[in-house]
């Protein structure tokens, strides 16, 4: 117990903050993702061949742009458009300078994962509606976002997790975060303590956000 207490009062200000930090991170990156992923992947999905709004040349540039983006590993990414982001925002470090590079970087993620959830949804059911005359926009939130919740919701879980993992590799720039901290005095200063301390709350927080999505997934297919 002293050791806890000893490390708590060396590290538990720094441990809170940095927590504070991936949190920003990941939620203020995921909303802006969201707001740029779900319409990219409902586009993605009416503009395929023989869809509602069939279009080949707007799918097949969506298509190259996401698949282009998703080759580049976070890290690189990171580093290339450093110029990019200090131009947007003013700056390349810290919390406000990685939230551009993560967005780049999970929003065509999320479009890949609402395509995918979205295509799940019975083909019979949308003809159904067709059929009936529904305008396309109502079928898309009333039919085809509502069949495929349970799928959209695991899918937001996984891409949280991922952007969780791209927060910790954001510390290389001093981005902030538990992975700034795990890199800086975990294996800079070789403070073990601090590095074992902060890949435990890594996980801990992984598993909630699974076990949680997980459970909001259940519980919405049962709706």
């Amino acid at each position: 117990m002293n050791a806890i207490n000893e490390f708590l009062d060396a590290w538990g200000a720094d441990l809170w903050e940095s927590t504070i930090q991936t949190f920003q991170m990941v939620g203020i990156s995921l909303a802006i993702s969201i707001l740029i992923g779900l319409p990219l992947g409902i586009l993605l999905v009416l503009t395929r061949p023989g869809k509602a709004l069939d279009n080949k040349f707007v799918y097949n540039v969506l298509n190259v742009v996401i698949n282009v983006i998703r080759s580049v590993p976070f890290i690189i990414l990171l580093f290339f458009i450093l110029p990019f982001t200090k131009f947007i925002v003013g700056t390349s470090i810290g919390v406000k300078g990685v939230i551009v590079p993560l967005v780049i970087y999970t929003a065509p993620y999320i479009a890949r994962l609402m395509e995918s959830a979205l295509l799940e949804v019975d083909r019979g059911v949308v003809e159904a509606y067709e059929a009936m005359g529904i305008k396309t926009r109502h079928i898309i939130w009333n039919v085809l976002v509502r069949e495929s919740r349970s799928s959209i919701v695991l899918g937001l879980t996984i891409a949280t997790i991922g952007l969780i993992g791209a927060t910790a590799m954001a510390g290389l720039v001093g981005g902030g975060g538990l992975g700034d901290l795990a890199y800086r005095y975990g294996h800079l200063r070789y403070e073990v303590d601090v590095m074992y301390v902060t890949v435990i709350l890594l996980i801990i927080l992984v598993q909630g956000l699974q076990s949680l999505g997980n459970f909001w997934a259940a519980k919405l297919k049962k709706d």
